[in-house]
Parts: C-alpha cells; sequence; structure tokens
C-alpha cells in the first residue's frame, strides 16, 4: 500500500475509533444509571462487578465529557434566550391587554350611552366661548405663528370641524343664536340690548333654561352683552364681562381674561358635587377695545411673545389696496370695516404690532382653558365632561382691505370648533370633520348630550351626530347638510354695515346685498379667497338662478 492509500484511510479509521468509543461511552452512561460502574473525580472507571479501568483511555474520556458539558450548556443558553424571549411577548401582550382594557373603561365608564342616566352619571359640559377668533388662528389649524397648546391638545383628544360657520357675525346677535339654538330670523334680537323674546317668553327652551329644569348646575361667566343680563336664571354668574381689558378691582389691576378664568374656576370649586353642571366661560378676549388708539392690550406676561416673528398682513398674502378695489362700488371710506382697518392695519408696523398683541391674546385665552381644564382634571371628573371650544364669530386680518366681523366672507363667518366627548371612541381622537357645523347647532348638541329632547323652535342638530357610532343610523337616515343660510340684518346706515344673505356651499358662495340690489358669485374651489366675483360670467347664470332661488327658500324655512 503506497503512503498515499494510508494517508487517505487513516481519518478513516479514526472516524471509526471514536464512534467505538462513543458507543462504549453510551454503554457505561446506561451501566451508570442502572448501578453497575460509577465513576471516580478524574472520570475513570471503578469496576464494581468485573469491569476494569483498561476499558477506556482516561483522555479520550474527558475529551467526551467536555463535548457532552458544551452541548449541554449550549442547550441552557439556547433554552434560556427563548424563555427571557416568550416572557417578553407575554409582558407585551397583557400590556397591550391592559391598555385596550384602560381605554374601554374610559370609553364606557362615564355617561350613559346617550347622556340617559342618573344624575350622578350624567355628563357635565364645559363651553369655552372665545370672541373675534376665526377658524385658522390656532396652531393645529396650521398657523405658523400663534401658541395655541391647550387647544391643539383638545384637538388631539377629540375632533376639530374644519368647516364650523356662524349664521350671523356679529358679537350679540350669535350669542343669542348659541343660546336658543335659531337663526336670527326666529329669535329676532336684532339689535344691541333690546328686548330678547326668547328670554322674555321662552327661557326654559334655551340650552341653560332646559338644563337647570333637569338639575344641572348651571353657571355663566364672561361676556354676555345681548338684552339685559338675566344673573337669576343660572344658579352662578358674574357681571357681564366685555368692553374693557385692564380694570382695577379690589385695589388690584385685573386683566378681563384672568378675571374670566378666576370666575370660571371659583364655579367649579364651589359647585355641589352631587349634580352634573353645565358652565359656560364666555371670554372677552381676543376682541379689541372699541374705539381705543392700540385695540389689542395683553397682559403683561405675554408682551415678550412674538418679538421675534416677521408676520405677513393680511394673513393670505394678497395685496390689500388691490383686494379693497375689488369689492362692490358701495364699499366706501364710510364703511365700518374699512375705518377698522385704518385704526389696525393702515402702515406696517401699526398692523403688524395689532396683529401680535392680538395673538398674545389669543395665547392668553389658551392659557386660561388649560387652567381650567386642569381643575376638571384635579376634581376628577375630566372624563366625565363634554367640553366643546368655539368663537361667536370670525375677524378679517386686512382681507379685502378690512378688519371686524360682519360681512359674509370666510374670514368673518368660518370660526373654530374643538369638541371633546368622553364618548368618543378612541380611534376618533385627533380627527378632523368637514361638514357644516354651525353655531344653531350647539345648543342642539349640549342638550342632546344632557339627555334632554330638542324643542321644536330649535332649529339646529345634535353634532355628535357626526362622530357617534351610536348615532350613524340616525345621520343615514336624515344626511348632514351640505349648504347653509347666512343672514345679517338692515340695522343703520346701509353704507356703514350693510345687510347681506348669502347660500353657502363648499364650492360656491351666491351673496345678496339687498339695500343695494348687488349680487356676487365666487367659485370657491378655485379662488378660496373670495377675490374673483363671477356674478356677470355667463357661464354660471344659470347656477346664479339656482342659488338665488335656493336662497328665498332657506330664508323661509329659518322664520
Amino acid at each position: 500500500m503506497t503512503s498515499s492509500e494510508q494517508h487517505q484511510r487513516s481519518p478513516n479509521l479514526r472516524r471509526l475509533y471514536h464512534i467505538c468509543i462513543g458507543v462504549i461511552i453510551l454503554f457505561l452512561i446506561i451501566l451508570q444509571l442502572k448501578g453497575t460502574v460509577r465513576f471516580t473525580d478524574d472520570f475513570s472507571l471503578i469496576n464494581t462487578d468485573t469491569i476494569t479501568s483498561t476499558l477506556i483511555a482516561p483522555d479520550d474520556v474527558i475529551t467526551a465529557r467536555n463535548e457532552v458539558a458544551s452541548t449541554n450548556e449550549r442547550m441552557q443558553k439556547e433554552d434560556a434566550i427563548e424563555a427571557r424571549i416568550e416572557e417578553a411577548r407575554i409582558n407585551e401582550r397583557m400590556k397591550e391587554e391592559d391598555a385596550m382594557k384602560a381605554r374601554m373603561e374610559e370609553e364606557d365608564v362615564v355617561n350613559a350611552r346617550n347622556g340617559e342616566a342618573a344624575d350622578n352619571e350624567r355628563m357635565n359640559i364645559l363651553l369655552l366661548y372665545a370672541d373675534d377668533w376665526r377658524h385658522d388662528t390656532i396652531g393645529v389649524a396650521g398657523d405658523k405663528v400663534v401658541h395655541t397648546p391647550v387647544i391643539d391638545k383638545l384637538s388631539s383628544e377629540g375632533i376639530r370641524f374644519t368647516h364650523n360657520c356662524v349664521t350671523t357675525s356679529i358679537c350679540w346677535i350669535s350669542r343669542a343664536t348659541l343660546t336658543t339654538g335659531q337663526y336670527l330670523s326666529r329669535h329676532k334680537q336684532v339689535m344691541l340690548k333690546e328686548p330678547l323674546l326668547y328670554y322674555e317668553n321662552y327661557w326654559n327652551e334655551t340650552y341653560p333654561g332646559l338644563l337647570r329644569d333637569r338639575g344641572y348646575h348651571t353657571g355663566q361667566v364672561g361676556k354676555w352683552q345681548f338684552h339685559k343680563y338675566p344673573r337669576e336664571e343660572w344658579d352662578f354668574s358674574t357681571s357681564d364681562e366685555y368692553g374693557w381689558h385692564w380694570r382695577e378691582i379690589a385695589g388690584k389691576m385685573i386683566h378681563v381674561t384672568q378675571k374670566n378664568e378666576y370666575d370660571a374656576l371659583e364655579f367649579l370649586r364651589k359647585r355641589p358635587k352631587d349634580k352634573p353642571f353645565l358652565l359656560t366661560t364666555a371670554f372677552f378676549a381676543p376682541h379689541c377695545v372699541d374705539g381705543s388708539p392700540e385695540q389689542y392690550y395683553p397682559q403683561n406676561e405675554t408682551k415678550k411673545l412674538y418679538n421675534d416673528v416677521n408676520i405677513t398682513i393680511p394673513l393670505n398674502g394678497i395685496d390689500m389696496d388691490e383686494s379693497w378695489k375689488r369689492l362692490p362700488s358701495f364699499f366706501t371710506e364710510e364703511n365700518e370695516a374699512r375705518g377698522r382697518w385704518h385704526w389696525r392695519f393702515d402702515e406696517p408696523v401699526k398692523a403688524e404690532t395689532m396683529m401680535k398683541n392680538f395673538y398674545r391674546m389669543e395665547t392668553e385665552v389658551d392659557k386660561a382653558c388649560g387652567n381650567i381644564i386642569e381643575e376638571l382634571s384635579r376634581q376628577g371628573v375630566l372624563n366625565k365632561t363634554l367640553i366643546i371650544f368655539t368663537t361667536d364669530n370670525g375677524n378679517m386680518h386686512g382681507e379685502h382691505g378690512l378688519a371686524g366681523k360682519w360681512f359674509p366672507y370666510q374670514e368673518s363667518i368660518r370660526v373654530p370648533l374643538v369638541i371633546r366627548d368622553p364618548r368618543m371612541p378612541s380611534k376618533a381622537h385627533g380627527s378632523t370633520n368637514d361638514d357644516f357645523t354651525l353655531n344653531i347647532d350647539l345648543a342642539s348638541t349640549i342638550i342632546s348630550a344632557a339627555g334632554v329632547e330638542q324643542p321644536a323652535r330649535m332649529q339646529g342638530r345634535d353634532i355628535s351626530e357626526l362622530y357617534l357610532p351610536s348615532k350613524k343610523e340616525t345621520l343615514q337616515s336624515n344626511p348632514w347638510r351640505t349648504e347653509f343660510l347666512y343672514e345679517y340684518p338692515a340695522r343703520e346706515n346701509p353704507f356703514h354695515i350693510p345687510s347681506s344673505n348669502a347660500v353657502v356651499r363648499k364650492d360656491f358662495k351666491y351673496i345678496e346685498w339687498p339695500e343695494h340690489n348687488v349680487s356676487q358669485l365666487f367659485d370657491l374651489i378655485n379662488d378660496q379667497f373670495e377675490e374673483n366675483d363671477l356674478i356677470n360670467d355667463v357661464k354660471h347664470s344659470r347656477r346664479i338662478a339656482k342659488m338665488k332661488n335656493r336662497l328665498k327658500k332657506l330664508a323661509a324655512a329659518a322664520l
């Protein structure tokens, strides 16, 4: 046999040798388990019957023992890793189950399904109601300057309505509409401070009257403004706070927003704990002090806010002079909104100062809302309380060369609406809805949450139909509105604040100015800032005729 053949055969012999050794070791292990043999500490054999220590070389036995030990150690490590993985999976699953259980408890514990439960289970209701604050000047709506962290957080825990509008854009008429759930055409509160028909004869059909009659502890703080202040109609009320930003009270200067906040907190801390509550906190801010040269007077703590930012006036970036020229000819320097534009925006430095102070006062209201909501949390009733944030009307900040409200343009009629509702499924938190919700809907929404049937003369709808699964069938059988009527009454000089009526849709808006026999049509899809009037475009003559007829029907239905 050649050396090459011997070299090739040697590994085979060695492998056979080791196999035999392995078999012998296995045999010995079996014998040991049966008690026939045992091993010494050096792994040599002691013959308990007739087997001698010369059967196996000690080195081979040690090698085999190490291999077995290594295998066992590897298997133990793998088992330990698998155990840790399984333990982590179990822990994660338990956390998910606990979180799901907590969410279900949060959604189900409070409020009987539609607010129909015993007094101690009925939802509390908090309405946070600001002034002259339009839909897009909050952070969550896309404003890159103003800080509104509380409203933003409220939106993340609830739902924000992107096309919420008022049916008449002026403070006291909008507040009368809020209180009654009715169009101006029905509640008749045309002039400031004149008697309100529904206060004199139908208070028990307003949302505060209805809830107080059903056992709610009711409160009104802040601005009221229309007619006399019916203090006796609430369980808790303060003076009618509007028209000022700073005032000396009990020897100390206080800001109106601070006063509104303190009064709201006093209501919450003194309320009876065995009754559900309704609190309307009507902030005067960020409304200006009419006629004052500086218009907006923020708190000292916020005066440094926004100093390092530049603000475009108007916010849409369109030249104010050119936009002013595109308005109907009856818009003259006599117009109230034009006069306020001169107060605020006719000079760049002044315009930016006005807007920064306006933003500062919005941030102050946002902070006050946060302190009020924090009190709900401290009392353990946050998740038993329906919270609504909205405002009475919008505000033009230089758009169309105007400042203020009154008119049916988008900046004037669109206002924020955020609702945090404990009945809302968690998957809806942080969502938005672009249906037309209106200020006539707020009273209906509030009384529905309290389990109160809507009076026949209320004209709004329960907004919770748009986000509560339990009300899906109602929405299917009675679809939500796709248009609405805007109305502003004839009051004084038609050149000062002209009356107007409009049909508002997502795609087009048709406006009539009856005192001047003028109409306008705007394509809101392609002209969101309403700069291009299409009323004389023959391509739209048929649409104009239809919308004109529709306006008449909507106006008749509002009576």
